[in-house]
């Protein structure tokens, strides 16, 4: 038998001659390939009669032997994952004559069957995390001079049967015909060597196919691993020692520039933190910053609590304060009627007992039992006030200028009884309340810190003018009851809201010398705000402009608001104008309502006795002190106002008239010099004057006539007082003329002096 003769493996170039065109990487010597074994394969021999065929078989296949991991090729190659690692060491595929010997059709059946299971996919997953080793070609001409030693002992295995039957026919025939086996072995020999290389080159170029279709399936299934191909195609330049120093140094000094950079940025950092915190500490050490965000805060949250607070009780102190005054109205209305009902009926009771014809002869008429009582409840108060008189030793008083103001002790008991129930719950307003939210005192010193803490914000923010409202509620409480038309009331001043906000104008540090400062103006806006409307409602429904007390008490009051604290003329103006209109109105009612002076003939009225006289004479000094009353708005009423009032509408109309009608005599002088005593002296106060006001032409013609009259009667003396009257008011050159004429020349002194 003829041996082969030894043949080696030759380095070539992985050229693909599939039909698939796939990209194949060469396969140099001694550079290992590390490549996932398929899970099934199939290997046949090239057309023509191959001399080997190996079927690639699972990671783990039993056999007679043990068996490492196969490189082998598939025509259906499985999808993996395939890992190429370049710095690996070099492995070998162990591939015995043997076990390709003992490889069977049979097993590529297995095998195909496998592939076509469903199992194949998993068994797929588990053989791609195995590799292969790509043999170099020493190793596979070791393997080739196994086979060729092999076949020359016999023991060669062919995987095709009808060429091992071929090859023992040949052998057969080579020992009868050696040399004629020799020739026909050596052109087998040939083209078996032809053909070997064929498959081989095509089991190769399957193999790099396989692992290349691995990459791209895992890299587009997982896409967690990517693996980079190297092109051989691409030429680099080349590389020397000074080139790769070049760049070294390149890269070290950009890193250099990177790494001062971020240096730079670090101590920029570092200096910005230290800053922060140096900032910090001098915030905490100084607290100036923080005081003052905490005094604002407070001083916002106080506020809109004190606002909350007033909010809530303003509706209760409103209901007090309506109740107050329906208490005072129903009083008043019922001191008015009282004194209408009572003059009515005088009145109809005297003009019935001047009708002789209702007279009876006896002398007495009957009267209706309502009129009797009124009557007789006159004069039972009319007796208590002279009594009380007597026992204070007031022996001047005249009838008829007393304020009839005296209530039952039934009602008396009743409106005391209410009157405490209201204080009752004016006490109660605020009784829940801490002293910081109803004090006044304790408001105003908030402010007042805040004034004197930070000025600048205190005056921008325009917070005189809102102190006045946030006290409007507070000070309203003390007022419920506070009467301006009692003597004995409160007065302005002496009020706690009132000393409270002195204080607080007087500690003001902003143009503390200009009476413009706004925090000048606070108590004036409060007096506008709060006072003023409050004494406008007590003109308009409660006083009686026939209360000497009532009207005393009102004009001290008002004295104290429209003189002393009109700084802010604007504001002032409007309220104190609806205030003066009011006080002018109500007197004007006065006058037409209350004034009644009857004339009787001088029958009736002579005898000083008769019921006739004594209400002719009361209903005088009422007018007489309503006039007064009047006149005692002097100065905050204008002279044209009280002149049109007092003189027009009371003396010229009804004073005078009543005088007419008297008898002259001393008690007509008395009147006259009660009158003249009621003019305001400024009125006068022009020492160029010679001629008196025109108002008072009628009263100055009344006391001519009256001189004239006295001077021929036993009241001459009386001529005396008229002529200082006349001085008095100015009607110089009719006392002149009266002396001249009359040739009293006693009394020319009396004007001289003057």
């Amino acid at each position: 038998m003829a041996h082969r003769p030894k043949r080696t493996f030759r380095q070539r170039a992985a050229d693909s001659s599939d039909s698939d065109g796939a990209e194949e990487s060469p396969a140099e010597p001694g550079a290992p390939r590390e490549l996932p074994v398929p899970g099934s394969a199939e290997e046949e021999p090239p057309s023509g009669g191959g001399r080997a065929q190996v079927a690639g078989l699972p990671h783990r296949v039993r056999g007679p032997r043990g068996r490492g991991r196969v490189w082998a090729s598939s025509r259906r190659a499985t999808k993996a994952a395939p890992r190429a690692d370049e710095g690996s060491e070099s492995r070998t595929l162990d591939v015995s004559t043997d076990e390709e010997d003992k490889i069977h059709h049979s097993s590529e059946s297995k095998d195909d069957q496998g592939l076509s299971s469903d199992s194949s996919s998993s068994l797929g997953e588990k053989e791609l995390s195995s590799t292969v080793k790509i043999p170099d070609a020493a190793f596979i001409q070791a393997a080739r001079r196994k086979r060729e030693l092999a076949r020359a002992q016999d023991d060669y295995i062919s995987l095709d049967v009808q060429h091992t039957s071929s090859i023992s026919g040949m052998k057969r025939e080579s020992e009868d015909d050696p040399e004629i086996s020799r020739n026909e072995e050596t052109s087998e020999e040939s083209q078996e060597d032809e053909k070997q290389d064929t498959w081989e080159q095509q089991q190769m170029r399957k193999a790099v196919k396989i692992i290349e279709e691995r990459d791209i399936d895992l890299s587009c299934g997982n896409g967690s691993s990517k693996v980079k191909k190297f092109d051989t195609s691409i030429s680099f330049p080349p590389v020397n020692l000074e080139i790769i120093k070049k760049q070294l140094n390149t890269r070290l000094t950009l890193l250099q520039e990177t790494h001062r950079s971020h240096l730079r940025e670090y101590e920029k950092y570092v200096q910005d933190v230290k800053s922060s915190k140096s900032t910090i500490q001098n915030l905490e050490s100084s607290s100036n910053q923080a005081l003052n965000c905490k005094f604002y805060k407070s001083m916002k949250i106080y506020v809109e609590n004190l606002i909350d607070c007033l909010n809530e009780k303003i509706i209760n102190i409103q209901e007090i304060e309506s109740s107050m005054h329906a208490l005072l109205l129903k009083q008043a209305m019922t001191f008015m009627k009282r004194r209408q009902d009572e003059l009515k009926h005088e009145s109809t009771y005297l003009q019935q007992l001047s009708r002789k014809d209702e007279t009876s002869t006896s002398g007495n008429f009957s009267v209706d039992e309502k009129t009797q009582w009124i009557l007789e409840e006159i004069e039972s108060r009319r007796t208590k006030r002279r009594q009380a008189r007597v026992l204070s030793g007031n022996c001047n008083h005249q009838e008829g200028t007393s304020s009839d103001d005296e209530l039952p002790s039934a009602e008396m008991i009743d409106f005391q009884k209410s009157q405490g129930d209201i204080l009752q719950k004016q006490k109660k307003v605020f009784e829940e309340v801490q002293d910081d939210f109803c004090n006044i005192q304790n408001i105003l010193l908030k402010f007042q810190q805040w004034r004197e803490k930070f000025p600048d914000s205190y005056y921008e923010a325009f917070i005189s003018l809102c102190i006045p409202k946030l006290l409007n509620p507070l000070i309203r409480v003390q007022l419920i009851d506070w009467n301006p038309l009692k003597l004995e009331s409160t007065g302005l001043k002496e009020m706690p809201w009132f000393k409270s906000v002195e204080e607080f104008m007087d500690s003001s540090v902003e143009d503390s010398k200009k009476e413009s400062s706004s925090d000048k103006k606070v108590l004036s806006a409060i007096i506008n705000k709060t006072i003023i409307p409050r004494l406008t409602d007590f003109v308009e429904f409660l006083w009686d402009p026939l209360s000497t007390s009532q009207t005393t008490s009102l004009i001290t009051h008002c004295r104290v608001i429209l003189e002393e604290h009109s700084t802010c003329e604007n504001e002032v103006s409007k309220s104190r104008q609806d205030l003066l209109k009011s006080i002018v109105s109500r007197m004007k009612k006065a006058v037409e309502d209350d004034v009644f002076i009857p004339l009787y003939p001088k029958s009736a009225v002579e005898n000083k006795t008769s019921p006739h006289s004594k209400f002719q004479e009361r209903q005088f000094w009422s007018g007489l002190k309503l006039f007064r009353n009047i006149l005692l708005w002097n100065g905050l009423l204008t002279d044209d106002t009280l002149q049109e009032l007092g003189l027009g509408k009371l003396l010229n109309r009804y004073l005078i008239i009543a005088l007419l009608n008297a008898t002259p005599g001393p008690d007509v002088v008395k009147k006259c010099n009660q009158v003249a005593a009621c003019l305001p002296e400024k009125w006068f106060e022009n020492s160029a004057m010679r001629t008196s006001i025109p108002q008072l032409e009628n009263f100055i013609q009344f006391l001519l006539q009256s001189a004239h009259k006295l001077s021929r009667s036993e009241f001459r003396d009386e001529v005396e007082e008229i002529i200082l009257i006349l001085v008095k008011i100015k009607a110089l050159n009719q006392a002149e003329s009266f002396i001249g004429e009359h040739h009293l020349d006693h009394l020319k002194s009396l004007i001289k002096e003057d």
